[in-house]
């Protein structure tokens, strides 16, 4: 089928494609789908395959002309995409379905068919200035008082759980385990607001009614009715601004032995650890490189910023919602749940799901921004990445790890992520260069756990 083209940018990196079919091909078309039709369908009075034409067209004559003309359309954009002259700034992004402009066309046998689809597509990157520029970064070390909090939690990981005597108070840092309810006017457990057997730490706040304070000093089988006022700026909007009365029964007590900071301790955490400072240099070098990886991406961070500032560029509507429905989908991840349900948990905020996304607009937008100048310089500085330094990095995230290097290598051997690790050494080229051309200014300094609780 004979189509020819023209390509009309529009703002938004979206394109219009207007395709012309020539009248003979068009009456061709229908012509093949009416004989399609005679050749299977049967009507009463009539043998299969042997309805006339006139018939047919009489009966089925609109639907079969709306028919033939989505046909149409489907084949010559087909035709003209899979055409490998056309340039790849010109097709369309994998998620952008080209949808006909303005209304459908009408089939008319006696001119040619002319309609126009719009979609969009990669946007067209010019970078700014990436060179010479002057960025700030903070300053950060790894202290001795980092590597004690880290002790700290080795140490809670490692204690043992005792049951306490009976009679004796619940205090901080127990273990409770609890059966609790909520209490209506009439003395009666309001329906849904019963929990058995709640076991937590008193003192963290982890519980929905946060009582733990209303329970410190309650003994195994006691029972107590707890009057709690939440503030109106509560964080659970169920409860802001209310009163309840909650009904808590102690039913098991138990605290938490922490081992001495020790050599012991030092070899029950690995065998490879002979003493304890063994253990608090492991820490100290783990530390580091999780410091260097986060200062190192504030400084790529901010050069970016800068370079995104001197690149102007405009997102398509298709790609900033794939990213968004992406990050909707990674926080159900994160959440262990479906997008589902984590739209019906995020419902109890007080906000949609398209509420929050809004929300998230400006940042995915920079984050695509930013994404599209890091690939462009990567195509155009010709950088890649050869199987000896896929290798190479195999055997480094192994190590890190501290995992076999068998079981690392084997999970990298699949295709997709074997390519994920490529794009991740070429991006780091192109990282490494960007700091080499570029100066890097030391900022304030910042302790290693305020620096590492910062976003982005």
């Amino acid at each position: 089928m004979a189509v020819s083209k023209e390509i009309t940018r529009l703002e938004h990196s979206s394109v219009k494609l207007t395709l012309t079919v020539g009248k003979d091909d068009v009456r061709s078309q229908y012509d093949e789908l009416l004989r399609d039709y005679r050749k299977n369908l049967q009507l009463p009075g009539f043998r299969k395959g042997k309805v006339p034409q006139e018939v047919l067209v009489r009966k089925f004559g609109e639907a079969l002309k709306g028919e033939a003309l989505g046909t149409i359309i489907e084949k010559s954009v087909t035709e003209v995409f899979q055409d490998e002259s056309l340039s790849r700034e010109d097709r369309p992004l994998p998620y952008s379905q080209p949808q006909i402009q303005d209304e459908p066309p009408k089939l008319d046998f006696d001119t040619d068919l002319t309609f126009s689809v719009v979609y969009d597509v990669l946007p067209k990157v010019t970078v700014g200035k990436w060179k010479g520029l002057e960025a700030e970064a903070p300053e950060a070390v790894v202290s001795d008082e980092d590597i004690s909090r880290e002790l700290e939690t080795i140490r809670d990981r490692n204690a043992i759980v005792l049951d306490r005597d009976d009679g004796v108070a619940a205090a901080k840092d127990d273990v409770v385990t609890v059966n609790y309810s909520e209490i209506g006017p009439d003395g009666a457990v309001l329906p849904n607001s019963e929990r058995q057997d709640f076991v937590f730490t008193l003192g963290t706040g982890y519980n929905i009614y946060k009582f733990d304070d209303e329970i410190t000093g309650m003994k195994k089988g006691e029972t107590r009715d707890i009057d709690k006022t939440y503030p109106a700026d509560f964080e659970d909007t169920t409860l802001a601004g209310q009163t309840k009365k909650i009904r808590v029964t102690l039913t098991a007590l138990k605290e938490r032995k922490l081992p001495d900071l020790d050599d012991d301790l030092a070899q029950d955490v690995d065998e490879k650890f002979k003493t304890l400072d063994d253990l608090k240099n492991n820490i100290k070098e783990r530390l580091g490189r999780t410091l260097d990886r986060r200062l190192r991406d504030i400084k790529i961070n901010n050069l970016l910023e800068k370079i995104v500032a001197d690149t102007p560029l405009e997102i398509p509507e298709s790609m900033v919602r794939i990213e968004l429905d992406s990050r909707w989908r990674n926080l159900a991840r994160r959440f262990g749940t479906t997008v589902e349900e984590i739209t019906k948990i995020m419902g109890g905020t007080g906000k949609t799901a398209e509420q929050i996304q809004d929300e998230w607009r400006p940042d995915a937008v920079k984050a695509l921004h930013s994404r599209l100048i890091v690939e462009t310089l990567m195509e155009e500085l010709k950088l890649e990445a050869s199987d000896e330094e896929v290798e190479k990095q195999v055997e480094t995230l192994a190590q890190e790890e501290n995992a076999p290097l068998d079981e690392v290598k084997k999970y990298y051997e699949q295709e997709t992520m074997k390519e994920y690790l490529k794009e991740d050494i070429k991006e780091r080229k192109l990282f490494d260069i960007l700091l080499k051309e570029n100066t890097i200014k030391p900022g304030k300094k910042e302790n290693y756990l305020d620096l590492m609780a910062q976003n982005g």
